[in-house]
């Protein structure tokens, strides 16, 4: 029997608005409303709204929860201040990765996690799995929290006008508790762009309210298929391309979000201290074609006649207009400048090895 597809509280909403909808992650979710292009530019420029509330939250509390959670996660939360928010990985103990996740520090061993839409049963059984020696308590709330990403330039400004929200506190990933019509929300900056931009938890029914109010306020709807073409513009992952139970966070060149030294170690840490020592057998590249042909997921690339790996992402780059990718290739073919092809359909296409930061990020540090 085919799994049902489930819903956001924002489904209604968007079918109203005549979005393109289509299945992903387990959800019936919106790709676009007036189109990607249209969607992608009001985020760089200005302001747009994204529902995420198919992503995963999970809640860890207890005596143990910061020893608990640092020893899943690749980044080091030891001794954070409270209001900071972490990117990392849970891996496997081969290095492979479970998922890429945030880490919210909301007070003394009480934390939140974030962890993809895809991912949700699979990790929350994980993290149990993990949690039995520890005195903890893992929580998901994946059913309650639905979430909004405002994104964009005017963020801050749209969220204090519109929503009555106060984010200029908040400095580059960290997160607070804020009250709005009576419940307790959490408000963050980080934002999965490259913009400035907000992410709202809050129950179903402040959503649709928030939602709502955005869109009287003419805020631009935006859909997944943006967002996409966003966070690669800036260098960012998504699990299941750039991360997989295979490609481990050395390999998509992450490492910096693997803290190898930290006290207590971490799953999958013996397997990345490694990796980095002896040099990964793949690594992750950007690539730049000399042509407007665009690389999808899945095709080949090649050094010479040899197949040395495949692209992960590849679009046609709205704010950069070039045809660029992520690959996964040889590490001995993925050095800077080296000149490698694509094959699309039948014709094989021309490449150059770039940075994978195909365009400059505006964050509020």
């Amino acid at each position: 029997m085919a799994e049902e597809i489930k819903t956001t509280c924002l489904h209604d909403n968007h079918v109203a608005l005549g979005a393109l909808m289509t299945p992903f992650a387990g959800f019936d979710m919106p790709i676009q409303y007036k189109g990607i292009v249209e969607e992608h530019n009001a985020v760089r420029t200005n302001v747009g709204v994204f529902d995420v509330s198919h992503m995963g939250e999970v809640a860890v509390t207890g005596p143990e929860a910061e020893k608990f959670v640092n020893y899943i996660f690749t980044n080091d939360i030891k001794d954070a201040e409270i209001g900071k928010v972490f990117y990392g990985m849970m891996l496997y103990p081969d290095g492979g990765t479970v998922d890429d996740l945030l880490v919210y520090k909301m007070g003394e061993n009480d934390f939140f996690l974030v962890i993809n839409a895809a991912n949700i049963d699979k990790d929350v059984a994980w993290i149990n799995e993990q949690a039995a020696n520890f005195d903890v308590k893992v929580e998901n709330q994946s059913d309650y929290y639905a979430q909004l990403a405002v994104q964009g330039p005017e963020g801050e400004n749209t969220i204090k006008n519109v929503l009555d929200l106060d984010g200029s506190d908040l400095t580059f990933y960290t997160v607070k508790k804020v009250q709005y019509d009576g419940e307790t929300i959490i408000l963050s900056r980080t934002g999965y762009t490259g913009e400035d931009g907000f992410e709202i938890y809050a129950s179903h029914k402040a959503i649709v309210k928030m939602w709502n109010l955005l869109m009287d306020a003419g805020v631009q709807p935006c859909g997944l298929g943006c967002r996409d073409t966003l966070r690669f513009e800036v260098g960012l992952p998504l699990y299941g391309d750039e991360l997989t139970a295979e490609i481990s966070p050395i390999m998509a060149t992450l490492g910096m979000f693997v803290k190898l030294d930290k006290e207590g170690g971490f799953i999958g840490r013996d397997a990345c201290a490694q990796q980095k020592a002896e040099g990964s057998a793949k690594k992750l590249v950007g690539l730049e074609l000399h042509d407007k042909a665009i690389p999808r997921h899945g095709y080949e690339v090649l050094q010479g006649d040899n197949v040395v790996g495949y692209v992960t992402t590849g679009y046609r780059g709205i704010s950069v207009d070039k045809s660029l990718a992520f690959a996964l290739v040889d590490r001995a073919a993925g050095t800077l400048g080296n000149e490698l092809s694509v094959r699309i359909r039948k014709k094989v296409f021309p490449a150059t090895v770039v940075k994978k930061r195909f365009y400059t990020t505006s964050y509020k540090k």
